[in-house]
């Protein structure tokens, strides 16, 4: 790393790139490159919660979008694309719901992100200056906007990096998850990682079919081998998993399907996450009833099978999961 950034900064070009894009870099490239006093000075003035949000801007606020406990963050991006950031505000503070690439190669069925693919991935200063610009003091973030996160994986690893920095944000390693449907070869580089964040597994289904239709980007990915690297995660580092799972009656719903998931998670550190469908009424999908809610979390929990409800929020300004959209 020392011998590949001091390399970088003989160049005129890459010098002054750690200037006009500093919050682009970690802790440690500045320090390999000018010193570790002269980084520390830098990392102090550049995560300054007043300056800040005065300088460095790659990216810019074009609209903001309110409900009673939701913000919708429309920034714009230096090749005039836009991308959401969505601020959600609970009893025990506020949530950020970072983006991470502009569109999606995932394309779930039920996902307005992916609609139009993958346009690329935001750089890591980009993701950075979504957490710098917003105006709410933050306890918790997650990658969970648009984008896969696993799928940008060196910006993501980055911009944790960044954010956990003692010398700058020094943002609590447990408030911190990263949301994904779980291709394998990235789930087994983030297992290998030393940065113990919060794991949430979009699962969606109990069989290979199904998911492959909800989750077509996933299809060459077994699910079998999915749940086996997201509970080898949670092992190496000691972190219950959460897995994230999408109630769509007459889809993956039935008895069959509580019961296999019962099989994998009951009496494991693991907490299935309900959610509630929030685009438009089809005839393949609409919202589950709270009857059909109830129905199939008691059935889990009859199993030893921890279970929380994901309650809507930021459908009236469509920040809710599922409606985030580039354009």
């Amino acid at each position: 790393m020392e011998t590949r950034v001091r390399g970088e900064c003989q160049s005129l070009n890459n010098l002054t790139d750690f200037f006009l894009t500093p919050t682009n870099y970690t802790f440690r490239d500045f320090s390999s490159a000018f010193g570790n006093d002269v980084a520390k000075s830098i990392y102090k003035t550049l995560y300054n919660p007043t300056y800040s949000k005065k300088s460095f801007k790659q990216i810019f606020p074009v609209n903001i979008f309110t409900d009673k406990v939701t913000k919708k963050y429309v920034f714009e991006l230096s090749d005039n694309r836009q991308i959401e950031t969505v601020v959600i505000k609970r009893r025990t503070g506020n949530t950020i719901c970072l983006s991470t690439q502009v569109g999606c190669p995932v394309q779930c069925r039920f996902c307005k992100s992916g609609e139009n693919g993958l346009i690329r991935n935001l750089s890591t200063s980009e993701i950075i200056q979504q957490f710098l610009f917003v105006n709410e003091k933050i306890n918790r973030i997650v990658f969970m906007g648009i984008g896969e996160p696993l799928y940008n994986y060196n910006e993501l690893i980055r911009a944790i990096h960044i954010l956990r920095d003692r010398n700058g944000l020094d943002f609590p390693t447990d408030g911190i998850s990263i949301s994904t449907v779980g291709p394998i070869e990235k789930l087994q580089m983030l297992r290998e990682e030393h940065i113990k964040v919060q794991l949430i597994l979009s699962l969606h289904a109990t069989d290979q079919e199904t998911r492959d239709y909800l989750i077509p980007g996933m299809s060459t990915y077994r699910i079998n081998e999915v749940i086996a690297l997201t509970m080898d995660y949670g092992r190496r580092h000691n972190r219950k998993v959460t897995i994230a799972y999408l109630l769509l009656p007459g889809i993956n719903d039935r008895k069959a399907d509580s019961e296999c998931l019962s099989r994998w998670f009951g009496n494991k550190n693991v907490v299935i996450n309900l959610l509630k469908y929030n685009g438009k009424r089809t005839h393949e999908f609409r919202p589950a009833s709270a009857q059909e809610f109830n129905h199939f979390k008691d059935h889990l929990e009859q199993n030893n099978v921890q279970v929380t409800l994901r309650h809507s929020m930021g459908e009236s300004i469509e920040a809710a999961c599922g409606e985030l959209v580039i354009k």
